[in-house]
């Protein structure tokens, strides 16, 4: 199902250095483990080759893809994923170290739920220490709990930063489920977002082997546990395109 958008370039405009020399430091927050790479890879290698500073946020500690494994505890699965960010993220080009908060993978707090404002706090105080001209989070209403939890707590640190009299960030989103699990209501609607399609074919390759290094999530490392996560092919093949889209609400909140 097409996602509905609002003033949108028309494809053949895609954007490529316009775009990306005005986004200025930028933040990356990523729920897991491999959504750095799958929903916004492409953009972060583009920033990165250009010189533009890029920190990235990971709130989960990725232990929950296989929960069967006697081989890998649950310990040993965020240690494991955690070095496989590393090395994506190496690939991609960033050079500032990850930011890891370690909140349980699967459980991510959601407004009113316990822990939701400690959460939104601690970003805050990123966005305070980081000062980034642009954020980069999953898309508000991305089927995946932990995905909407994320952006739930970056617009939280927004308004709050906005409360205490300073200018939040531009604040961008990614999807990364919605074309696998959405519902009709999942999607941006008319009028909701500016959509903005990037060109990263001159770095294609580059995003290609930041989620190959995603290794665990793809049928291999862990293969002890049959019912595991394994990312599906649609998935990576969307990912593996060249074009990545970023919706820009129209009115920010």
């Amino acid at each position: 199902m097409p996602e509905p958008v609002v003033d949108a370039p028309r494809p053949s405009q895609a954007r490529t250095a316009d775009f990306v020399d005005g986004l200025g430091p930028t933040l990356v927050v990523a729920p897991h483990p491999d959504d750095e790479s799958i929903g916004c890879g492409g953009l972060i290698a583009l920033l990165c080759e250009r010189g533009v500073p890029v920190s990235v946020i990971l709130l989960s500690d990725g232990s929950g893809s296989h929960p069967n494994s006697r081989r890998f505890a649950p310990a040993a699965r965020s240690a494991l994923r955690l070095g496989e960010m590393r090395q994506a993220l190496e690939r991609l080009g960033v050079a500032a170290p990850l930011i890891a908060l370690g909140w349980p993978d699967g459980a991510l707090p959601r407004s009113g739920e316990p822990g939701f404002a400690a959460a939104a706090a601690v970003v805050e105080q990123q966005l305070r220490t980081l000062a980034p001209a642009t954020v980069l989070a999953p898309w508000r209403r991305d089927p995946h709990r932990d995905h909407r939890a994320a952006s739930e707590i970056v617009r939280a640190a927004r308004r709050a930063c906005r409360a205490a009299g300073q200018t939040p960030p531009r604040l961008l989103e990614y999807g990364v489920w919605l074309a696998e699990r959405a519902g009709e209501g999942d999607w941006p609607h008319p009028g909701e977002t500016r959509r903005w399609p990037v060109d990263i074919g001159a770095v294609l390759a580059r995003k290609q082997a930041a989620i190959a290094a995603h290794a665990s999530q793809q049928g291999v490392v862990i293969d002890d546990d049959p019912d595991g996560f394994v990312l599906p092919a649609s998935l990576l093949a969307r990912a593996g395109a060249r074009r990545e889209h970023y919706d820009e609400c129209v009115h920010d909140d």
